[in-house]
């Protein structure tokens, strides 16, 4: 389906059907194959290959189901719009305190929501750590991770419900307090816990660590959140205008709802799918390295299912992808779908002359792209220089493509002193991330608008140095995690008009994807695509 030529239109570049195919180095056997342990594959469940499942993941959690709790403050009740998690209660039929071993999923939540709020940290970094230094595992894993994850990526909806009940602003409301009120929050409006269990397990938390006093006060508001359901309070505390509506039920700053409406255009009326799809906690995406293993053996061996539109792409429904042997065997790695079909679009694009097999990522940290080129080059024997300024990530990139002819260059990429001639260049350029939020709960409330401004003049100024580099007749992709226009659109318009640079149709580089609209550059969304929101333009030097 993904096959095809890089010479399309007349050019005289290398074929592409190999890469395309997914097949391994020398089709029939090249590669290190996987199929024998395939046996133990075939299941998601807790225990198989896949680890622990996500069942009830946050972002699939129903909104303001009717609850009930038996009297261990288990619950009981179905939800209105299915799925979500249940509480397990505790151990011993009673109700769980902050010291019981059954509360320990809501003290990694609360634990990870400090590290958050006080240090900046990244949920997603910090949550695997805890998982396994408290040796969490199984439905508690689950627990934790729809509790970290959902509380932190529904912050301003739970703040203003905290507001309404306590009277005050959250401003006047201690960090460490407010932890546990999100927490308890959350757990009443967006998941199927049972309200006794949401309330007594967080009035449990606060009493612990700050005595009886602000346990009650957390007993107060928690009760008052539980008063109503979470589409009650969107009626009651939501904006009137329908943006700002939208983006207060799913949980988005307005400025990052508007700048999704404003790239979504004429189909702007799929701003409430394309904000629920922002709103849900996604799936695992792996990548199979060419050569090394096909997307067929990966998901044998791991469980999981073939993508729909990278030939490499295999998704899981939840775990930790670092546990699987082949992704410790450097055989595959864990990269968004959109992402893979960012470089494998530069890979089919057409070139004017043949390929030389000089090929650039400008802006490569942590190495995900960086791999997929490199091991797309190996196949026909190309070499990838890979830039990255920061020497940390450098050494994540020249983790990724260990064994690969990639050269990894410390350097900055305005200026990074590299002989011109690439025939292909990737400038996936730093950028807001507003089209990766969904795996990274925290970062919508820590953009701002201001943020915009100072990240296009870089892109500007990455675009201008890349193009610079790249010889007549070669193809330059520019792609960012974002589709807000000022990062996407404006900065290629500004490139075509003071380079001369020929635009090419991007969706003819990703043959069997659905739904690209009217070109000729691509913008993926994750309720179209199920990718991260990937925006890509291909440029061709005259």
């Amino acid at each position: 389906m993904q096959g095809g030529s890089r010479s399309a239109g007349g050019s005289a570049g290398r074929s592409n059907a190999g890469r395309d195919a997914g097949s391994a180095k020398g089709d029939a056997g090249g590669g290190r194959s996987l199929a024998g342990r395939g046996a133990q594959g075939g299941s998601r469940s807790a225990g198989g290959s896949a680890g622990w499942s996500a069942a009830g993941r946050d972002g699939q959690s129903p909104r303001g189901g009717a609850r009930s709790t038996n009297a261990s403050g288990k619950s009981t009740a179905s939800a209105k719009q299915g799925g979500g998690v249940k509480d397990r209660g505790s151990a011993s039929g009673g109700r769980p305190g902050a010291n019981d071993p059954a509360d320990a999923p809501r003290l990694v939540a609360r634990d990870v929501l400090r590290a958050v709020r006080e240090r900046d940290a990244y949920a997603n970094l910090v949550l695997p750590g805890l998982l396994r230094d408290r040796r969490i595992t199984g439905r508690d894993a689950a627990l934790a991770t729809e509790l970290t994850y959902g509380a932190c990526r529904s912050r301003g909806l739970l703040d203003a419900v905290i507001e309404a009940g306590a009277g005050r602003p959250i401003g006047e409301i201690d960090g460490p307090l407010l932890d546990v009120l999100r927490l308890g929050v959350y757990q009443l409006l967006r998941t199927r816990i049972g309200a006794h269990a949401a309330v007594d397990t967080s009035v449990a938390l606060a009493r612990a660590e700050f005595g009886a006093g602000k346990a009650g006060f957390v007993n107060a508001v928690l009760r008052r959140a539980g008063e109503k359901t979470v589409e009650e309070w969107v009626e009651q505390l939501a904006p009137r205008d329908p943006v700002g509506r939208l983006a207060f039920e799913f949980a988005h700053p307005v400025w990052i709802a508007q700048a999704f409406a404003d790239a979504l255009g004429a189909r702007a009326g799929e701003l409430r799918d394309a904000l629920a799809a922002d709103d849900a906690r996604p799936a695992v995406h792996l990548v199979a390295r060419p050569g090394e293993i096909t997307a067929e053996e990966l998901a044998l061996v791991t469980g999981g299912e073939e993508g729909r539109w990278s030939p490499y792409a295999v998704y899981l429904d939840g775990g930790d992808p670092g546990k699987l042997e082949p992704v410790r065997d450097g055989m595959a790695g864990v990269q968004d779908e959109g992402s893979q079909l960012v470089a494998l679009a530069l890979t089919r694009a057409p070139l004017n002359g043949p390929d030389g097999g000089r090929w650039l990522d400008l802006c490569a940290g942590p190495g995900g792209k960086a791999a997929l080129l490199g091991a797309l080059a190996a196949i026909d024997g190309f070499r990838v220089d890979a830039v990255e300024p920061a020497e940390h990530r450098a050494e994540l990139v020249r983790k990724s493509v260990q064994g690969m002819p990639v050269d990894v260059h410390v350097t900055d990429g305005r200026d990074s002193g590299l002989t011109p001639g690439y025939d292909r260049i990737l400038v996936d350029a730093p950028c807001t991330g507003l089209g990766a939020l969904r795996r990274r709960p925290e970062a919508r409330w820590r953009r701002t608008p201001a943020d915009v401004a100072e990240l296009v003049t870089l892109q500007r100024e990455l675009l201008t140095a890349a193009w610079d580099l790249l010889r007549p007749g070669g193809v330059l992709l520019y792609s960012t995690c974002s589709p807000h226009l000022s990062e996407t659109m404006v900065v290629v318009a500004d490139a075509v008009r003071r380079t001369g640079a020929e635009q090419l149709d991007t969706r003819a580089l990703l043959p069997g994807v659905e739904d690209l609209g009217d070109g000729p550059t691509v913008q993926l969304w994750p309720h179209r695509h199920g990718t991260d929101a990937m925006f890509m333009a291909a440029l061709r030097k005259p």
